[in-house]
């Protein structure tokens, strides 16, 4: 039996949480979403269950306590998620920003689309591309792992 894909959503906006959810559900209905409020949050699930492990996490980059580049550089830390393919997600649409998160360890960067269709396009992308690593990830959960 294989393990349904499982993603980590890191967003302080509860509208943004719900649009996301939606978009991931037009994507595919069995994927299982996770949210935190914010990075601190994501930290510390990730610190008190450490077998936790999304195969994909997606961070918002503007928020409170603890920024999304933050957070992304704070898991980046965690070594059984150096693997994990994490997309900064944000209405952010400056070069600079995009620049620091991928040399900072970010798979993508997507822009907040003005639509759940275009949302759920941008997802249904990613996922495309990230179909490998999620195989690698499933078969470390399996088999009780790190990603390769």
């Amino acid at each position: 039996m294989g393990i349904s894909i499982c993603c980590l959503l890191v967003e302080d906006d509860a509208d943004d949480r719900e649009i996301f959810s939606l978009a991931l559900q037009g994507v595919d209905a069995e994927v299982k979403l996770v949210t935190a409020n914010d990075g601190e949050q994501a930290l510390t699930r990730f610190r008190e269950d450490v077998a936790f492990l999304p195969h994909c996490i997606f961070i918002d980059l503007n928020m409170p306590r603890m920024n999304g580049q933050e957070c992304l550089e704070e898991i980046r830390k965690i070594n059984r998620l150096k693997d994990i393919p994490i997309v900064m997600y944000s209405t952010t649409v400056n070069a600079n920003y995009v620049t620091e998160a991928l040399r900072h360890g970010a798979t993508d960067f997507i822009v907040k689309p003005v639509t759940i269709e275009a949302l759920t396009e941008s997802i249904a992308k990613i996922f495309a591309k990230l179909q490998p690593v999620f195989a690698d990830i499933t078969a470390a959960i399996e088999n009780n792992s790190a990603p390769l």
